[in-house]
């Protein structure tokens, strides 16, 4: 009864001496047979059993292979643990996107068409890539050129060179009062000043915009309008009117972030369709697909198409030959679309996983976000709940980390849902408001 259980003992003493390695190819079940002396039917159960135990996978029509390794378990929440669980970083991804990516390779390993993609590539790709980037990037309302789609190496990278190509060293961008940490990183390498501009529940104010360039001229304004990050909130279309109309009488550009805008299938449409003659719009793949899958998009007003260019070439921001061949071929075959329907799914799971476990707390954030902004209840502040947080092995984001300028940090913090497992953020959240329903002195005594 037990003999499969047996061989499949033997598998896998072989795949963790490294005999088996991951990704290797395991014999089809009638020839692993003959080759055990067991029967069909014995392989079958042994098969099956390998991947009960997460040591392989069956791929249909290609046969069976041997997993790579997982992941190390998750730290026991409860306890005070060095290990993590993620709540900071936002970088979603879904069981099912490896078989959906996979199948898409395939055109790719053509010999051919690997040879093209293993070779240099500008900042402006390919007519098949830009065509396919246009295509992505259509929004009601909108729909960009493909001449005017520039490629960077990620979003970040586009971010940076739309930036170095509308503010001088010495000049000042605009930027909401809390924004994407990142956009501070590029100015302080880029020795841009950023400027905090106030916002209200409705994003940012376009009179404070008037305002602050009036009093010193402003090279752009940097504005998430769709899933602001932190906030997770979404400029209405009457305020990006308003802002749009702004940047037209002030003859000033915008940096439209886009980059988390896909989670919102049936969102307003971007800044760039009001303004599109003053507006740099950027998106990235490694949010739609995977972080090690990085491919930036910016589509640029014809004007500025050759200073953002230049700027990318200098920076030495341009696209990998590799990433961009393969993210067109997902998007042409529509794979980019399909993982993004699992992942807007997924997220309206996990918020309703915080809503769930916070309730009864200021929490505020959208359904289709992976993320959410908790105002924590005094007496805590957000560095002291960090500190309780990590105590017990969960990594959470003060509001410092995305305030502008010298003002004070709201008593805040942001909490990444895209990491853990459902059942780890779960019981990680359970933790935290376990933490907030109590005071800093609880904290330290446990």
């Amino acid at each position: 009864m037990d003999d499969y259980r047996r061989v499949a003992d033997m598998v896998a003493a072989d795949i963790r001496a490294g005999r088996l390695r991951p990704g290797e190819r395991l014999p089809p079940q009638r020839a692993f047979a003959r080759a055990r002396g067991i029967a069909a039917s014995t392989a079958s159960r042994v098969y099956q059993e390998l991947a009960k135990r997460g040591l392989v996978v069956g791929e249909v029509g290609r046969g069976t292979f041997v997993r790579a390794a997982e992941k190390p378990p998750s730290p026991a929440l409860a306890e005070p643990s060095d290990a993590r669980v993620d709540l900071e970083l936002s970088y979603p991804v879904v069981p099912e996107q490896g078989a959906l990516l996979a199948a898409g390779l395939e055109r790719i390993l053509r010999p051919d068409i690997l040879h093209a993609a293993l070779g240099p590539i500008g900042v402006k790709g390919t007519e098949r890539a830009r065509e396919a980037a246009a295509s992505l990037l259509d929004a009601p309302g909108w729909k960009p050129a493909p001449p005017g789609v520039l490629f960077a190496g990620n979003g970040r990278q586009a971010i940076a060179g739309a930036v170095a190509a509308l503010v001088p060293p010495g000049g000042r961008l605009g930027v909401e009062s809390l924004t994407y940490p990142v956009i501070k990183g590029i100015a302080s390498r880029l020795g841009v000043t950023l400027v905090p501009l106030p916002m209200d529940e409705d994003g940012l104010c376009p009179d404070a915009l008037a305002d602050a360039h009036r009093k010193a001229p402003l090279g752009a304004v940097y504005v998430q309008p769709t899933l602001h990050n932190p906030y997770g909130t979404t400029m209405p279309w009457q305020r990006r009117a308003a802002l749009a109309a702004t940047l037209h009488r002030l003859d000033l550009y915008a940096i439209e972030d886009r980059i988390w805008a896909f989670m919102l299938a049936d969102g307003p449409a971007p800044l760039a369709s009001l303004a599109p003659a003053r507006t740099v719009l950027i998106d990235s793949l490694s949010k739609r697909l995977a972080p090690g899958l990085s491919l930036g998009f910016a589509v640029v007003p014809p004007p500025l198409a050759g200073r953002v260019a230049a700027a990318l070439r200098s920076g030495g921001w341009a696209p990998a030959g590799f990433a961009l061949e393969a993210g067109s071929g997902w998007i042409t075959e529509g794979t980019v679309e399909a993982v993004g329907h699992v992942k807007r799914a997924d997220a309206a799971s996990r918020q309703r996983i915080a809503a769930e476990r916070l309730a009864g707390f200021a929490v505020r954030s959208d359904p289709s976000s992976y993320f959410c902004w908790w105002d924590l209840p005094a007496p805590w502040r957000a560095e002291t709940f960090v500190a309780a947080a990590g105590r017990r092995g969960l990594a959470v984001t003060p509001a410092a980390a995305f305030v502008v300028g010298s003002a004070a940090a709201p008593r805040a913090v942001r909490l990444g849902l895209a990491s853990p497992p459902s059942e780890t953020l779960a019981r990680a959240l359970t933790v935290l408001a376990e933490i907030a329903a109590g005071t800093p002195e609880d904290a330290a005594v446990d």
